[in-house]
């Protein structure tokens, strides 16, 4: 329950770990509690007994995360982690990289909300698409044209195809004779992401709209994922 200690009674067995030279991650489910212990009364503990304490936000340069990273005592997010661990993945450059140590002891705030209700949505990280962007418009405006007799949705599983009349009017629109030909797969996708952005997310429940800017809302938390984008092109249709 809220109130008991949890937070407070962390501090021994983060210390004794850190005391072995293990890297020391406490996780919590949000920034604010991130920070509120790390710059906190319990950080001053930390630092009062000879260890050092990072905090590892979104907002953080890669020279900040790296220092983070190398302290003693690590606060941040489970998302900030997870996101952190495939950005190091992917990186080319071996200075980029943040976790350079080896992974020690990680002690996990409000594990029922990170294990079990965030757990359910994955971290994926996509990239700025600048190309396509010719295709993106035109399979929007034809999204746009279509009639409900034109497609079938399944709210459940999010999903939507088109039917018969509707692929005949694909056809008609892109000039082409066969949509589902593997030479048109790639306008397929397109076609598919501008369906589903016109006709299954919803603004204000799935995203905000914020200084011309989409922002994926959280289906569990309701909180705003700032920096986060939906993967498969679908941000951008």
């Amino acid at each position: 329950k809220t109130g008991e200690g949890k937070t407070l009674t962390a501090v021994m067995p983060a210390y004794l770990n850190a005391l072995g030279g293990n890297s020391v991650h406490i996780v919590t489910v949000n920034e604010y509690l991130a920070r509120r212990e790390a710059e906190g009364v319990i950080g001053d503990i930390f630092r009062f007994l000879g260890l050092s304490v990072g905090l590892n936000l979104k907002n953080k340069s890669i020279q900040e995360k790296k220092i983070a990273y190398n302290c003693d005592i690590l606060y941040s997010t489970n998302s900030e982690i997870g996101f952190d661990y495939l950005r190091d993945n992917m990186e080319s450059d071996i200075n980029n990289v943040l976790m350079t140590r080896e992974y020690g002891y990680v002690i996990i705030d409000e594990v029922d909300s990170i294990l079990i209700d965030e757990a359910r949505t994955p971290l994926i990280i996509s990239n700025n698409v600048t190309s396509g962007i010719k295709f993106y418009r035109d399979a929007d405006r034809f999204a746009k044209s279509l009639k409900s007799e034109h497609y079938v949705i399944d709210l459940e599983s999010k999903t939507i195809e088109l039917n018969e009349e509707g692929i005949r009017k694909a056809e008609l629109f892109f000039k082409i004779n066969n949509l589902y030909s593997n030479q048109n797969s790639f306008l397929l996708h397109f076609i598919k992401n501008a369906l589903k952005a016109c006709f299954i997310m919803e603004r204000d429940k799935d995203y905000l709209v914020q200084n011309n800017q989409i922002v994926i809302i959280d289906q569990f938390t309701g909180r705003a994922l700032i920096g986060r984008q939906f993967s498969d092109g679908l941000h951008q249709a």
